[in-house]
């Protein structure tokens, strides 16, 4: 595949099939099932999801947790300066990486309504790194907690909702580890009666956690395909989770990755279909053709056109050898008035 081939993946979305807010429960949103093998599609809601999926099987979940990562702080001059905060980055025990909207120098101080203070001290391109000075109990995630934003993709831009809500809801109800800037938001869907009915068919949910990055809302360059990377995020597996992949692919039981996070985790930490513990950094992009190893089953929600989300997906149906593409999978979608992006609807490729 090539660059120039990315314009097939363009498509045209009625500006009301973006859903704004999530729908509640939660696992009230639709479910759109796609069977590859018998070429049919079903229509259901998300709540069901236990039936379509194998018993005795594993599904594996990306437990990242979505920071505030948005400050808007003041310069020394009185001037107003939006701060926007790499939280997916692995280390940030001696400096935090940081974007700002505006001009800043080395030895630049930008203030906290309290007084504290983040003071720039070095730059990488656009990048630029700051330490913070205040109270030296206070950890990076308490300063995002009390005085951060909940980053929203542009399309998300004005929705009614309160950044209490907005906390709650742009949160899966598993996020537990890791630190990201988007929410996983095949995993948005999940509710205690989802886990209950799965746990019913024995089907055990396993955690592994990607930090979506900034990257994951830039647009592929044709730099993407030349290299065969993408922006990096940081991934972790452990051993013991390693373990449970490892007996499912020798007792051939199925796995069904939540999330193209998930599923670019798994790929990650597998060679010829073992899986090996991991921590650190994956920059793999996935696009037709691929042979997954990591799942054979794949929930996602539905993603903005011409994306590497969406290239994913695509991959995954032709190397299960689909009737259908992903480009008439959505149109049959649209036709159905079901919602995309974030908040929106769900998909089910068995």
């Amino acid at each position: 595949m090539q660059f120039s081939d990315i314009n097939q993946y363009d498509y045209e979305l009625p500006s009301e099939l973006i859903r704004k807010q999530g729908v509640e429960p939660r696992d009230s949103a639709r479910l759109f099932v796609y069977d590859t093998k018998t070429d049919t599609i079903t229509l259901d809601i998300f709540r069901n999801i236990a039936q379509y999926l194998p018993a005795q099987s594993l599904v594996v979940l990306n437990n990242t947790r979505v920071l505030p990562v948005r400050l808007w702080l003041t310069k020394e001059t009185g001037g107003k300066i939006e701060v926007f905060v790499l939280v997916d980055q692995q280390r940030m025990d001696e400096y935090i990486p940081v974007l700002v909207d505006r001009k800043v120098t080395i030895g630049q101080k930008l203030f906290f309504s309290t007084g504290e203070y983040f003071e720039v001290i070095g730059q990488e391109e656009q990048v630029f790194f700051v330490r913070f000075v205040g109270k030296s109990e206070i950890s990076l995630v308490q300063i995002l907690e009390q005085y951060g934003q909940t980053p929203l993709p542009h399309y998300l831009e004005g929705a009614e909702m309160t950044e209490k809500n907005l906390r709650e809801r742009y949160q899966t109800v598993f996020a537990s580890s890791g630190a990201s800037v988007a929410a996983p938001t095949a995993g948005l869907h999940f509710t205690e009666n989802v886990f209950t009915s799965l746990v019913q068919k024995n089907i055990q949910p396993l955690s592994v956690t990607l930090n979506v990055g900034r990257g994951t809302f830039s647009p592929l360059a044709e730099s993407n395909f030349t290299r065969k990377s993408l922006h990096t995020e940081y991934v972790s597996v452990s051993g013991a989770v390693v373990d449970q992949l490892n007996k499912a692919r020798e007792e051939k039981s199925s796995i069904t990755a939540i999330g193209t996070t998930a599923l670019r985790t798994l790929e990650s930490v597998q060679k010829n279909g073992h899986f090996f513990s991991y921590t650190g950094p994956t920059d793999i992009f996935i696009f037709p053709p691929h042979h997954f190893q990591g799942a054979e089953r794949l929930v996602t929600n539905f993603h903005l056109p011409k994306t590497s989300l969406m290239l994913l997906v695509d991959a995954f149906l032709r190397d299960k050898g689909a009737s259908r593409d992903i480009m008439s999978l959505y149109r049959v979608a649209i036709e159905n008035k079901f919602a995309f992006y974030s908040f929106g609807d769900s998909m089910l490729i068995l």
